[in-house]
């Protein structure tokens, strides 16, 4: 393939009005969700795209750097100048060529995790075939690729204990295999929402996906989140989230000592960050990203890693549908893996129950492509149509204007 044309389009999904979530120590209100699409033309006049993971937070104490805005510009600048015009036998060689344009390193990983995933796109409409076939080719010995794929919800942010429960049976209703929240109301209040959860699902996992304990200004302590992990465990949680900082391998290990099965790698910096967690033997769920972990090939790596060993790797997704039908096809492919993370975002017209479980309205994660993924009954089956099999609304770049400042912002007590 030879790129022709590579453009980034930042674009924002207005929350309006805002809205505020209380959680222990604060209140976090939600402006808007933001997304990069990347796309990549060739001379045969096929089109790739993808969606790019940098991110603008006010949450400057784990998200710092430039915003969504800025890094469109980068890949329009200084990406676009070392790639457009070169030709390319393999995906993979793009790499390389982002490395050149000697970009800070996280801009860099995440343009190549962009370029890499719209790259496959376009070689597999240039062969006539699914991404997924690709991938599978890339691992000795595996199995052939699985296309129905069984999803988890990805849900539930700070709200009452009794709404969490709500909430989960809702997401049982409509199929998925399991139910991931967001706690941080406070210990007493997690505690009462592990217990009510817990006793609304019947078929569907609980998961639990604590980021907010670690970033609130005034946290729990390890020994209050050691007892809620445990507790957690006890209730039959299938796994606890990121507990602790991203970076905080011996905390990773003091909780692992519990016997609670851990997750975590998503704020990975690098394909090299997730081996080294898994490395520590601290979690039994490693959560790449090909939006962060330079894209199917990066994330190829981790999985190898994973192979023969007890731990299971799970992508982490919390996009758009492009970003989805992107994971799945990493999924379909891997052996050993077969799990794919689906948020739920209010009125998706995929989600069928007797009430709408979303988290908050992101129109833009829907209408970015044309049609609907293969989604029903909490499952998803991969079409085998070229490429990722579903091709980006450029519509979309007129209809959601990128809008500045923050997406989300946290207001502490005081």
């Amino acid at each position: 393939m030879r790129l022709t044309d590579v453009t980034g389009y930042a674009l924002s999904s207005p929350i309006d009005p805002p809205q505020e979530r209380a959680f222990h120590g604060g209140t976090r209100t939600l402006h808007k969700r933001d997304v990069v699409l990347v796309v990549v033309e060739t001379a045969d006049g096929l089109r790739g795209a993808a969606t790019a993971g940098a991110t603008s937070s006010a949450m400057r104490e784990y998200f710092e750097g430039d915003s969504q805005g800025t890094f469109a510009d980068v890949i329009d600048g200084a990406v676009a100048d070392a790639v457009e015009g070169k030709r390319l036998e393999e995906p993979r060689e793009v790499h390389d060529l982002v490395a050149g344009a000697d970009l800070p390193d996280r801009l860099e990983t995440q343009a190549i995790s962009a370029l890499d995933v719209a790259c496959y796109d376009v070689l597999g409409k240039e062969l006539g075939a699914p991404v997924y076939e690709l991938l599978a080719e890339e691992y000795d010995d595996a199995p052939d690729p699985t296309t129905d794929l069984p999803l988890y919800a990805s849900a539930g942010m700070y709200m009452e204990p009794e709404a969490f429960a709500d909430q989960a049976a809702l997401i049982e209703e409509a199929g998925f295999m399991g139910y991931k929240y967001r706690p941080g109301i406070g210990p007493e209040g997690d505690r009462r929402t592990i217990e009510l959860v817990s006793d609304a699902l019947d078929e569907a996992e609980m998961m639990l996906d604590s980021h907010t304990w670690w970033k609130l200004e005034e946290p729990y302590g390890e020994e209050t989140v050691r007892e809620i992990v445990s507790y957690a465990d006890e209730m039959g949680a299938y796994w606890v989230e990121e507990p602790v900082a991203p970076d905080d391998r011996e905390g990773y290990q003091r909780l692992a000592e519990t016997g609670a099965d851990l997750a975590g790698g998503e704020s990975e910096e690098s394909p090299e960050g997730l081996i080294e967690l898994a490395e520590t033997g601290a979690i039994a769920y490693l959560q790449g990203d090909v939006r962060h972990h330079r894209g199917f090939t990066g994330c190829r790596r981790a999985i190898e890693h994973c192979r023969g060993t007890d731990i299971e790797f799970v992508p982490h997704n919390f996009g758009t549908w492009l970003g989805l039908m992107a994971n799945a096809h990493l999924v379909a492919a891997a052996p050993e893996v077969g799990l794919v993370e689906y948020p739920v975002f209010e009125d998706d017209p995929l989600v069928e129950a007797s009430g709408d479980p979303g988290m908050y309205p992101f129109d833009l994660a829907f209408d970015l492509v044309e049609g609907e993924p293969p989604v029903a009954n909490g499952r998803l089956e991969l079409p085998n149509d070229p490429g990722l099999g579903i091709e980006v609304d450029l519509d979309v770049v007129e209809e959601y204007p990128f809008r500045e400042g923050a997406w989300t912002e946290f207001e502490y007590d005081e």
